[in-house]
């Protein structure tokens, strides 16, 4: 099973997402093809009504921090209630890599 699918079945069981879209972005970095360590995460679920930002990013942190051990490098996390993610219209766009270990030797 890959990273991604492990991800998706671990928030699918927890948080019963009414929508759910994980994006491996390793592609966009300068990392090994097929890492798999960089992703973005849509999560709207009721689980995060009157829950805080901090909190919600807490609970996925925690969630998955068997996959940053097993090296899960960078998650950038949606985190919606149905309400949030109906005003916000859809899913946002990432922004490009600032290079990371290109420039390591600058």
């Amino acid at each position: 099973m890959s990273r991604k699918q492990r991800i998706e079945t671990r928030i699918q069981e927890t948080l019963a997402p009414l929508y759910l879209d994980v994006v491996d972005e390793s592609y966009m970095h300068a990392v090994p093809p097929d890492s798999e360590s960089h992703f973005k995460l849509l999560v709207v679920s009721e689980t995060f009504a009157d829950v805080s930002l901090v909190e919600r990013h807490r609970r996925l942190n925690e969630l998955l921090a068997d996959e940053f051990s097993q090296g899960l490098h960078a998650l950038t996390m949606h985190t919606w209630t149905p309400e949030e993610w109906q005003a916000k219209g859809g899913v946002p766009d990432s922004p490009p890599c600032q290079g990371g270990s290109r420039n390591a030797d600058a």
